[in-house]
């Protein structure tokens, strides 16, 4: 039989909660109390003897109920367990940990809690940050990557980018904007669906892993996707998390609990390393410029005569109704959503010039914690 850690309370009458466990299917090693006195009596006989942690169980089944345990209460067990790698098992839901890959290379995985949280600058920081001394390999993957892991070597331009628009292809994928900025090898992957604990339900990561073995590079970084995690069983990771996100709520919890650097981007958390995204053009800016971003509005460093700034480049309707109005020499655009489809393809039709931009990360601290995360060049 299943050997299992119950969580009971003291709501519960001691031989009601006996009873239940001799009517299960497992081998209950152990019960933790996780609070509620109204029924609880002093050397009550439960069934199991109370322990306080996992150890020895593979499976964690909660006996609890409202009010000891609400939601939030319940999220929080369900995130200690899945982060001990045991399923947690309740009367009408189970969650089990995601499904890893093994993989044989030094690696890092830079994971999120959600979309647009800064997730994609922090791994290109970190790219560029070991690719001074290391050949460092990144494997990104997203809802709009390649049917075949797609491994990029060179710096793909806006005019390579505009060419893959054309074919049909996603030119704003996360392999393409982390090749573009930091000239390391890339491997585009994809992915469908997206579980509470940051499983997917289909991706190609896993042969996009293989490729990248195959070019044995010092470190291999793996690329989350909005909340959802490479299904790689990786050395470390880093935990991003966006202004606008509850660190403890649901299950973002189990996701800073498998991590060992959180990173707080526009904002103070405690215990993370707080990160500010700065907008840079990767070449000069010249004349009136358009700037085209997914986040901040900050463009007063960029000592430019900006004369239009949009933040709505997942808006495609939208941003066609400024195109249309705005008279711009340069357009500056974040690789992002529908920056080439729409934004580059504008621009260059009228022969006007198109800069991409990048997030430069500032964050006091932040390299030399990265750093402790990697082993030593080979």
């Amino acid at each position: 039989m299943t050997r299992a850690v119950a969580l009971i309370d003291g709501e519960h009458y001691a031989p009601v909660v006996r009873d239940a466990l001799r009517a299960l299917p497992y081998e209950f090693v152990g019960a933790i109390l996780v609070g509620g006195t109204e029924k609880l009596r002093e050397g009550s006989d439960y069934g199991a003897p109370l322990v306080e942690d996992f150890a020895g169980a593979d499976v964690v089944v909660d006996l609890s109920d409202e009010p000891v345990l609400g939601p939030a209460e319940r999220f929080r067990w369900v995130s200690r367990a899945l982060a001990a790698g045991l399923s947690y098992v309740g009367a009408d839901f189970r969650f089990d940990p995601p499904e890893l890959e093994p993989f044989e290379l030094p690696s890092i995985a830079v994971i999120g809690t959600g979309k647009r949280v800064g997730k994609t600058a922090i791994t290109a920081h970190l790219a560029c940050l070991l690719g001074r001394d290391r050949d460092v390999v990144v494997v990104a993957m997203g809802r709009g990557g390649p049917e075949e892991p797609e491994l990029v070597d060179a710096p793909p331009s806006v005019s390579d980018l505009i060419e893959l628009s054309r074919r049909g292809r996603h030119p704003a994928s996360d392999h393409l904007e982390v090749a573009a900025l930091c000239s390391v090898t890339t491997i585009g992957c994809r992915r469908a669906g997206g579980g509470l604990a940051g499983a997917v339900f289909t991706s190609n990561v896993a042969a996009g892993a293989r490729l990248a073995v195959e070019r044995s590079p010092d470190i291999v970084i793996f690329d989350g996707s909005g909340a959802a995690m490479p299904p790689v069983a990786v050395d470390r990771r880093v935990l991003v998390v966006g202004a606008g996100t509850d660190l403890d709520t649901y299950l973002n919890t189990y996701r800073r609990l498998i991590s060992d650097i959180v990173v707080s981007v526009g904002r103070d958390i405690p215990g993370a390393i707080r990160a500010d995204l700065r907008l840079r053009p990767t070449e000069p800016l010249e004349g009136r410029v358009a700037v085209f971003t997914a986040g901040g509005t900050d463009v007063a460093h960029l000592g430019a005569e900006v004369v239009h700034v949009s933040t709505r480049l997942a808006d495609r309707p939208a941003l066609r109704r400024e195109l249309a109005e705005i008279d711009a020499d340069t357009y500056l655009i974040e690789l992002k959503a529908a920056a080439v489809d729409v934004v580059a393809e504008h621009a260059l039709e009228r022969g006007k010039r198109v800069v991409l931009a990048a997030n430069d990360v500032v964050a006091d601290g932040l390299d030399e914690a990265l750093l402790s995360l990697t082993p030593e060049r080979v």
